[in-house]
């Protein structure tokens, strides 16, 4: 039986779609298959792996027939499919609980196991709030702090990112316990206050796929899961059931030593300078005094890197260590010609701002180098 016969690149978008959060190796091998469903005139693709789901379709009318369902090696059917000539037309045929992709003469069979097993998240009932904000404003305000969350941390509820929905605004909110970023965007509606925690990998999943557009994403907040709908993606996601640290008492707000300085400047600077850190450790040096910054890395070799920048510094001179990783990720994710430096005293966390962003803040502590 024909299940549908398209181009190539109609049939991979929308499983390339679904297969980023499909894991390579599963104890439950069904979950490294993606479910694949002919209904309503089109071909609906699903993936998850109990946390996460994500599901898309092709174009309305592009599948007709009865309705039917499969699952199959998302891995395998992607490879198969990213192989084929670009401008081929591909068929999927069912028959004695196989998948036969035929594209011109060649021929694959797959195995498949039968849809009604596939496991999929519960629905989640009544959405406790619900909001809608353009593909580009939300990627751009994950972008900005995604790289700052915690990966395999034990302290799990920083293993991913804090959404707030307060006061006519969408914060967002990252911390491994060295650095914080924050962002946050108005609204222009009002919304009863929403705190939920994403996992990291919903939130590296969702940058990908969110669009350069001004397109809506419709955002439901429900009482254990947080949904997103784009154009014919929609992803689901459990939420992290914890206590997320009072982002609010990290910021510092009566910094009084501080300098701008071009944003590629110190990025290059510091990119260089980092060749010769040591490899375990990361540690940068910066020396401040009147108009100048002296960026230091040595390593076990007593190899030494030294870049000096000339900035608008008035106050008296100090001299600050950091995890030059975390100075890298930020200058590497926010997009702007300057960024402002603030400083308390070397004990002190650094907060980094950016001129054409009020809402985006970033504290990184200082280490002793």
């Amino acid at each position: 039986m024909k299940l549908v016969e398209l181009e190539r690149d109609a049939l991979l978008r929308p499983l390339q779609a679904v297969t980023g959060i499909v894991e390579k190796r599963h104890t439950l091998p069904i979950l490294s298959n993606v479910l694949i469903e002919r209904k309503q005139g089109c071909l609906h693709l699903l993936a998850t792996d109990l946390e996460i789901q994500v599901a898309t379709r092709t174009e309305p009318g592009t599948a007709s027939g009865e309705d039917v369902g499969l699952t199959v090696s998302a891995r395998k059917l992607q490879d198969i499919l990213r192989a084929l000539p670009e401008a081929v037309s591909a068929a999927l045929d069912v028959q004695n609980n196989r998948l036969q992709v035929r594209a011109g003469k060649s021929r694959f069979n797959l195995q498949t196991l039968p849809a009604a097993d596939f496991p999929t998240l519960a629905e989640p009932g009544a959405a406790l709030a619900s909001l809608v904000i353009p593909q580009k404003a939300l990627r751009e305000l994950l972008l900005l702090v995604q790289y700052a969350m915690a990966q395999q941390d034990i302290r799990y509820y920083l293993n991913g990112l804090l959404l707030v929905l307060d006061d006519g605004r969408l914060r967002v909110v990252a911390t491994d316990g060295h650095r914080l970023s924050y962002a946050a965007r108005p609204l222009g509606d009002k919304h009863e206050k929403r705190e939920v925690i994403l996992p990291r990998k919903a939130v590296l999943e969702l940058g990908k796929l969110l669009g350069e557009s001004d397109d809506p994403v419709k955002i439901d907040i429900y009482a254990g899961q947080v949904r997103f709908a784009f154009g014919n993606v929609v992803l689901t996601t459990k939420i992290i059931d914890g206590k997320f640290p009072d982002y609010t008492r990290v910021v510092p707000t009566n910094y009084q030593k501080r300098f701008t300085v071009n944003r590629l400047t110190l990025l290059h600077s510091l990119q260089r300078a980092a060749i010769l850190a040591n490899e375990k450790f990361r540690g940068v040096s910066w020396a401040l005094s009147a108009k100048s910054l002296r960026i230091s890395c040595t390593n076990n070799e007593q190899e030494e890197a030294q870049e000096e920048i000339e900035v608008p510094y008035e106050a008296e001179p100090m001299v600050i260590g950091f995890n030059i990783t975390y100075l890298l990720d930020v200058l590497n994710n926010v997009h702007a010609e300057t960024v402002e430096c603030s400083f308390g005293d070397q004990n002190s966390s650094m907060l980094m701002t950016v001129p054409e962003q009020q809402e985006f803040r970033y504290v990184v502590m200082p280490m002793r180098i």
